[in-house]
């Protein structure tokens, strides 16, 4: 059950936050201009304010639309999420975000199932008349469909929850809802209530009232600053030292999953929160408290910028009572309840609880079928494209195996869709297990954090080599992966740029998109996949290496292999683990061809010392020589 809450919950918010900068954007405009805002008697105010009934009633909902469309049937999907969400919209005054969020992903699925059925059927040559007619047709029937059907039923389910929400309101019980957004927070269940109702009918009391107390129900950052407060005064150890640090972080960052570990300790503390939450929310009842938009993230500094006019009382009341309720509660709690626990494991709790609710497995031991050791033939490294760090990984394994002696076994790279069912071991990121498995249900998965110099490459030749002790015959050679003979050099001395200063991951990424479009390697949409592979999935790979390259669906956008290097001697903050990154290779390419100069990138980059080597005496020359094989 709990895991069909969080697929829901992924599947809204991953609708929603993409978007969540518009409706800020939003918020601010409406705020400042509308009649009553801060500079709503300003001359050029009312021109300004037209803009924001056509953000909510059009941009809003068709951005929703389009990223539903595109998560379900790409960009495809998202050209008749979009104008499906049209029709939704044109059928009514209402503003559409329910609506936007069904014809969104069903565009993308009317799509998907079209591609799927006219595989193979395409005469050569029509491919393009038949994929931009397909979009054209499916969008406009779903749009008319969405007129007289999805429209009109979305605004009923709209007013349903919007009498829901009034009937709370009127009888004073809208605080009881607390009761259940406080532990979903914790469980990181919250999304399917926060994104799926409160933002768009939030989104629409603001623009009949100009604010809207739904948007500090699950955003008010009181009640884990009272449960923080709480474990620094009657806290033990470790929890009691590093709560202040948490503290500032959860109120000024917004960041609310950094208490989650301090409620799963003694989880009957969750009570603090709660009631703490349940207090803040009469607070701003009572005194006509609210947001004029979403506030994200959750902190002291959104929820300022999104209040309105002569709301600040109102706020500021409901997040300090609210803070001090689940202070007091907290405190007592934990005087008498209260037990020694683990931080760390709590913490681990929280990391599988997030990566269950995004669809990914948490760091684990390894996982899925037991296998036979003695009886391995193929090792599969698996990773989101199966092109850049998965190929890396495996060379370092097939290295390793090679020098322990041990002979026999293919290792082999593949992308983590693509899974052969005859792998006895899959070795993939961490949060890429969850997918391994279901595609290799008879290996043995091994997850792990980053392709180069993983230590579980050591355990398991270990491993292997324990397996093997006694056996009779030797096995045949290690099988290789044979790179295709390109003939050509891949790397071009144009495309080695040294000593560059530090910029974001993005940024590094565009750099090399830059260089790869310049030489003719690709057009823009693989730069954009390259982008989305990162976002969904780093490209930073260990021993200070990132290897930017786009995902299976961008490789279209491919028009020659080709690899461009950039050194930062500076290094790259990279990741959400912030990895420290000082030599980045980007890749794209038609085939295999790539494999050679990735071979020869394990051999000298096999430690974090060998890169820094390597970055800090590099010359175009040296690197053209020595990546291309020439020396």
């Amino acid at each position: 059950m709990k895991e069909r809450v969080q697929k829901f919950g992924r599947f809204l918010s991953g609708m929603v936050m993409p978007n969540i900068g518009a409706f800020i954007a939003w918020g601010l405009i409406a705020a400042l201009f509308i009649p009553d805002g801060w500079l709503g008697k300003w001359g050029p105010a009312a021109t300004i304010n037209t803009m924001v009934g056509p953000m909510l009633s059009y941009l809003l909902p068709i951005l929703i639309g389009y990223t539903g469309g595109r998560a379900v049937g790409g960009q495809k999907g998202a050209v008749a999420g979009a104008l499906a969400t049209l029709g939704a919209i044109a059928s009514t005054s209402s503003t559409m975000f329910i609506g936007a969020m069904i014809c969104g992903p069903l565009g993308g699925w009317c799509i998907k199932k079209f591609d799927e059925k006219m595989e193979g059927h395409i005469p050569a040559g029509f491919e393009m008349v038949v994929n931009n007619f397909s979009v054209g047709i499916i969008g406009g029937v779903l749009a008319v469909l969405s007129i007289f059907a999805i429209g009109p039923a979305c605004v009923k389910i709209t007013d349903i929850l919007g009498a829901g929400v009034s009937f709370l309101v009127e009888h004073s019980l809208l605080p009881f809802t607390a009761v259940l957004v406080e532990p979903a927070k914790v469980l990181f269940l919250n999304n399917a209530i926060n994104h799926g109702v409160f933002t768009p009918i939030g989104t629409a009391q603001a623009l009949e009232a100009g604010k809207s107390i739904l948007f500090m129900i699950e955003s008010n950052p009181g009640p884990g600053l009272g449960l923080l407060l709480a474990y620094c005064v009657a806290g033990k150890g470790e929890t009691r030292s590093s709560a202040g640090a948490a503290a500032v972080i959860q109120f000024v960052g917004g960041i609310h999953e950094i208490y989650f570990p301090y409620v799963l300790m003694n989880p009957i503390v969750i009570l603090g929160p709660m009631i703490g939450n349940m207090a803040g929310i009469f607070t701003l009842s009572a005194l006509g408290g609210g947001l004029v938009a979403a506030a994200s993230p959750g902190s002291i500094i959104a929820e300022t910028l999104m209040t309105p006019p002569g709301g600040y009382v109102a706020n500021f009341a409901g997040i300090g009572v609210a803070a001090v309720v689940s202070f007091a509660i907290s405190v007592f709690l934990l005087k008498f309840f209260g037990k020694d626990a683990d931080l760390a494991e709590a913490q681990a709790q929280v990391a599988a609880s997030k990566a269950a609710s995004k669809g990914q497995a948490a760091p684990a031991a390894a996982t899925g079928a037991s296998v036979d050791l003695k009886t391995v033939k193929k090792i599969v490294f698996a990773c989101d494209a199966g092109m850049g760090s998965s190929a890396m990984g495996a060379t370092m394994l097939r290295n390793k195996l090679k020098d322990a002696g041990i002979a026999g076994i293919e290792v082999i790279h593949h992308p983590v869709s693509e899974i052969p069912g005859d792998c006895q071991i899959v070795v993939t990121h961490h949060e890429l297990s969850g997918r391994a498995a279901q595609r290799a249900p008879q290996a043995r998965i091994i997850p792990i954090k980053n392709f180069m110099g993983a230590p579980e490459y050591d355990a398991l030749v270990k491993e292997l080599l324990a397996a093997r002790k006694g056996t009779a015959a030797p096995a045949p050679a290690v099988q290789e992966e044979a790179p295709a003979a390109s003939g050509a050099i891949l790397l071009e001395k144009k495309n080695i740029v040294l000593g560059c200063a530090p910029v974001t991951p993005e940024e590094a990424i565009r750099a090399c998109g830059k260089l790869m479009m310049d030489s003719g390697y690709c057009t823009e949409g693989y730069v954009q996949g390259m982008i989305e592979r990162n976002a969904g999935f780093p490209v930073a790979i260990g021993s200070h290496v990132a290897i930017p390259h786009g995902t299976n669906e961008s490789r279209e956008f491919i028009q020659k292999t080709g690899i461009v290097v950039m050194t930062y001697p500076k290094g790259i903050v990279w990741g959400e683990d912030e990895e420290l990154v000082r030599l980045v290779i980007g890749i794209a390419s038609t085939g295999e061809e790539h494999l050679d100069i990735l071979n020869r990138i394990v051999e000298v980059c096999e430690t974090e010392e060998d890169t820094d080597a390597l970055v800090d005496s590099a010359t175009v020359e040296a690197l053209y020589q020595k990546l291309n094989g020439i020396s």
